[in-house]
């Protein structure tokens, strides 16, 4: 499997260099991997695009 870069703003990434060594996590990558591995299952359990959207909405992803 490939590789993607994301860009984190600095005090977001000091906090997921925080947790992941916190949480035990080899590294912060592992960590940020395992919350969006996580948040995509919750999101893949919906059973329609519209209970997707609310989901979203509800966690302040979109408006």
């Amino acid at each position: 499997m490939g590789k993607a870069k994301i860009k984190l703003d600095k005090e977001l990434f000091k906090k997921v260099k925080k947790f992941a060594s916190m949480s035990g996590y080899s590294s912060p990558e592992e960590f940020v991997t395992h919350c969006l591995e996580k948040e995509i299952s919750k999101l893949e359990e919906s059973d329609s695009e519209e209970e997707i959207k609310k989901k979203l909405k509800g966690l302040g992803y979109i408006s």
